[in-house]
């Protein structure tokens, strides 16, 4: 591998870059707002990965089913996690 090779980043890295670009719009509006258009542009962006799996329009509308059942399972499971987290260290993150 070459020295100028660019380094690719772990999964944690490409996360923290997304929570600091909501965190610099969370100063400029509410959380509702950037959650929401974290969610939108999460939603987009699994649409754009996803259906180049398919060679036409139609066999990506037959799956479209499973496809939003697919990443609604993992989104739950994201969520469960982070909220486990967030409960275990609820007076870190709230200090009085």
């Amino acid at each position: 591998m070459s020295e100028n090779a660019p380094v690719e980043k772990t999964f944690q890295e490409r996360c923290d870059e997304f929570i600091t670009l909501a965190n610099q719009q969370h100063a400029e509006t509410e959380a509702e707002n950037v959650n929401s258009a974290i969610l939108f542009s999460a939603a987009r962006f699994s649409v754009f990965s996803t259906a180049p799996q398919f060679d036409e329009a139609e066999k990506l509308k037959q799956e479209k089913q499973k496809i939003i059942e697919y990443f609604t399972q993992r989104f739950a499971e994201m969520m469960a996690t982070n909220l486990d987290e967030y409960i275990d260290r609820f007076d870190e993150y709230n200090p009085k």
